[in-house]
């Protein structure tokens, strides 16, 4: 008799977790999403104008301060000699068109040039041509003398690179300007106003960029000489999508590409601001002077950074005081990269930043380091915040102008009879005259 062995239990092996359809569609949904928001629409608009104002603003009062001290500074008469410049430039390639020349007229015309660009970007007339022209003149100017800056000339020298990449004048700007009014003309089924400055601006740059080329006077790196000409010749693809095909797919695809330049570029300014705060708290950790909360003390007693010596003094002289500034300056660097998805506690860091680089400014004389450093803080102002700021700027305008004396528009008294324009709603405007950007929607973001 022949007796079977007992057979083990079978048990079933649970089947390896997949996704469930409803998750692939919603992790699907959520991709969709971020591409269609870092596509349609360039983020940030306010914060990227007021980047933009910022540098163009810190430059311009930067050179018209040293308008007396120029030929000292970058100019013929400089100890940083033009022969000893052109030998620098030649082992680091760096770039600067007032090497092309030696003499003092040539001299002139870019710093002249270099200070209505400025003015340009500062206005947002023409930005995209005024922020290359701007960047020629940052670059040429600071490597012509490269031991004459500080940290915040290094930002501008950064920054004034980044805002070629960037849509910073969808906003308080006279290009925005000149779009809505086209915008309204289109309503009332009127065409745009015909634009000849723009294709003047390019035919008269492109044998400029040519002749550059041709030359070697563009530095020796290969990367600014493709981004030029990548620029010069995207005002052209501009020019005819808005000429020939307005709706079509041609702009449609240049609308794409722009968006996500600005949006890479205002991510790479945003680590940027974190790096400089980063490597700036930590380097001051291993100082022994930062560790024991004297730091502070030695800058305010050098003649060199006093131009208030009583207040500088007064400051000094309170050892809590020193102790407590060192400390926070050192806390509030190291800890800002950590804070910026928690809301509240960026923008109470933000109040106090800002605070900090105000004092650096009237206690340590650096208004422009300090006014560098404040305009790459505003990459994490809140919108709601910088749109208030405007509005309360567009009324103290409207109230100056309605203190001056203006003749009587009416047709009666012989004035241009009124033009109806299509406006939006009044909730859709943002105080300043303007229509809010397309994709400026509510939701916490980096940006506000």
């Amino acid at each position: 008799m022949t007796t079977t062995p007992p057979t083990a239990p079978v048990t079933s092996r649970p089947a390896p977790d997949r996704p469930a359809p409803d998750r692939i569609a919603a992790a699907g949904t959520v991709l969709a999403r971020a591409i269609q928001r870092v596509t349609a629409s360039a983020l940030g608009p306010y914060q990227s104008a007021v980047i933009r104002i910022g540098f163009a603003a810190t430059y311009l009062f930067f050179l018209v301060r040293e308008l007396p001290h120029r030929h000292e500074l970058y100019g013929p008469d400089s100890p940083w000699h033009w022969d000893l410049a052109r030998q620098l430039t030649a082992g680091n390639e760096a770039f600067s068109v007032l090497l092309w020349s030696d003499s003092v007229l040539w001299f002139e015309v870019v710093y002249a040039l270099t200070v209505l660009s400025a003015a340009g970007l500062l206005l947002g007339w023409r930005t995209r041509t005024m922020s290359v022209l701007f960047m020629v003149g940052v670059l040429s100017v600071q490597n012509r003398s490269v031991f004459m800056g500080d940290g915040g000339d290094n930002v501008i020298h950064l920054m004034a690179i980044y805002l070629v990449l960037t849509r910073c004048a969808q906003v308080w700007s006279l290009d925005a300007r000149r779009a809505a009014r086209d915008t309204e003309r289109g309503a009332l089924g009127l065409p745009p106003r015909r634009d000849a400055v723009g294709p003047v601006l390019w035919a008269v740059l492109g044998p400029v960029l040519l002749g550059a080329t041709l030359m070697g006077g563009l530095g020796g790196t290969w990367w600014f000489p493709v981004l030029l000409w990548i620029l010069w010749l995207s005002a052209a693809a501009w020019w005819a999508a808005n000429r020939f095909a307005p709706g079509g797919q041609p702009r449609a695809l240049l609308d794409v590409l722009a968006n996500l330049a600005h949006n890479a570029t205002l991510l790479v300014i945003m680590v940027e601001v974190c790096l400089i705060y980063a490597t700036a708290g930590w380097y001051k950790i291993q100082g022994s002077r930062w560790q024991d909360g004297t730091a502070l003390y030695y800058p305010l007693k050098l003649d060199y950074f006093a131009p208030w010596p009583a207040l500088s003094d007064v400051l000094a002289s309170s050892g809590l005081m020193v102790m407590v500034l060192t400390y926070a300056t050192v806390i509030v660097q190291v800890a800002f990269p950590f804070t910026l998805f928690n809301r509240r506690l960026k923008n109470v860091l933000l109040v106090i930043m800002i605070g900090e680089h105000a004092g650096i400014a009237v206690l340590l004389g650096l208004p422009f380091f300090s006014m560098a450093m404040i305009a790459a803080d505003a990459v994490f102002l809140p919108t709601v915040f910088l749109v208030w700021l405007g509005g309360r700027a567009a009324l103290g305008r409207r109230r100056l102008l309605g203190w001056l004396p203006r003749r009587s528009r009416s047709p009666e008294a012989g004035g241009p009879r009124e033009v109806p324009t299509a406006r939006s709603a009044p909730e859709e405007r943002d105080g300043t005259g303007e229509a809010p950007p397309h994709g400026t929607g509510g939701g916490h973001t980096l940006v506000g």
